[in-house]
């Protein structure tokens, strides 16, 4: 049945992946590619994700990685964008593309893209998008001189599902930004997708994740019938279980902290992944907390659990909305944190 790990056990092991438990001396880029990418449905979100997990980090970086093309922002796991490594995005698309076509034919849009042709809407769409980037729904009115019939924005919707579009600078940049202006990623990369095999997928996701359930990897992709990789993988991994005996997987050589180990104050930024990888996210909030997630609010981790959220003020001051009573100590440590990100948005 294998060793049964606690929820404190699982707190750790994601929180040393995360790279959470202490700041690395490392680029953002290999940052990155370690973390299997960063959930930036919020433009401004993978600097403060980065920000609360490397030593030195400065927006500049990312800037010039997003405007040179080695970091990406583009649609992958759960259909959401993500600030991925050039490669990782043409490695992990190929793999959405089912997920989203589900989407376009059961989603808000279905009834009004029924009887359309997709596959011929998508390659105008692309010819029109690699001509001259722009927003989906520009696009769509342009598609809509061909399909009278149908709406431009419905149109536009049907892009974002069936290409792989990237979102281009000057979106996702630290000290400007603008609206989603988009190009394939084929044309942006020069380079055609090629998945990765599902079974090097599901080991970089349990490296970053781990240790996990079939169940947990299905929720962080948005990909079904994993359990079949997984159990082709077996041999070559270790299993334990969760205290409601559920099978988890893990790599044999990767960190499982001591649940004891301690944990600084961190503050996450709007839907970090680790608060959306897994299918039981109880490692590390509380199955009633998961609205302040779903709503888009910054979360405050102490001891490694989700305690409080995180704004920013019109004075630019950063402020705590704390969901449990803490201790004076604990309240200082948060304090001593948001003056960190204070300094440092101040600074930047």
């Amino acid at each position: 049945m294998g060793t049964t790990l606690s929820q404190d056990a699982l707190n750790r092991a994601l929180i040393e992946r995360q790279m959470l438990r202490e700041r690395a001396d490392i680029g953002a880029f290999a940052t990155i590619e370690r973390l299997f990418g960063i959930q930036a449905q919020e433009p401004k979100s993978p600097y403060i994700g980065l920000w609360t997990r490397l030593e030195n980090f400065q927006p500049q970086e990312l800037e010039d990685l997003l405007i040179s093309r080695y970091v990406v922002r583009i649609l992958l796991m759960r259909g959401t964008i993500h600030l991925v490594s050039a490669q990782d995005a043409l490695a992990l698309r190929p793999h959405m593309q089912l997920r989203l076509d589900r989407e376009l034919q059961s989603g808000p849009f279905a009834k009004r893209l029924r009887d359309l042709d997709l596959d011929a809407v998508a390659e105008a769409g692309r010819k029109i998008l690699e001509d001259t980037p722009q927003g989906t729904a520009d696009a769509g009115k342009q598609l809509k001189e061909r399909w009278s019939d149908r709406e431009h924005t419905v149109l536009g919707n049907a892009l974002r599902n069936k290409l792989a579009l990237v979102q281009l600078p000057p979106r996702g940049l630290w000290h400007k930004s603008g609206r989603a202006i988009c190009t394939t990623m084929e044309s942006w990369l020069d380079q055609e997708q090629h998945a990765m095999p599902r079974e090097r997928l599901v080991r970089r996701y349990l490296k970053a994740f781990g240790p996990a359930t079939v169940l947990d990897a299905q929720q962080w992709s948005g990909l079904t019938r994993l359990g079949e990789v997984f159990e082709q993988l077996r041999p070559e991994l270790v299993t334990f279980r969760n205290e409601a005996g559920k099978e988890l997987f893990d790599l044999p050589d990767a960190p499982r902290p001591d649940p004891e180990t301690p944990v600084p104050v961190r503050l996450l930024p709007e839907f970090d992944n680790i608060l959306l990888a897994h299918a039981d996210r109880r490692r590390v909030i509380a199955d009633d907390r998961l609205g302040v997630v779903i709503g888009g609010k910054p979360t405050v981790l102490v001891d490694g659990y989700v305690v409080a959220t995180w704004s920013i003020t019109k004075e630019r001051r950063v402020t705590v909305d704390y969901i449990d009573q803490l201790d004076k100590s604990r309240q200082k440590a948060v304090a001593e944190e948001c003056d960190r990100l204070q300094d440092w948005i101040e600074q930047n």
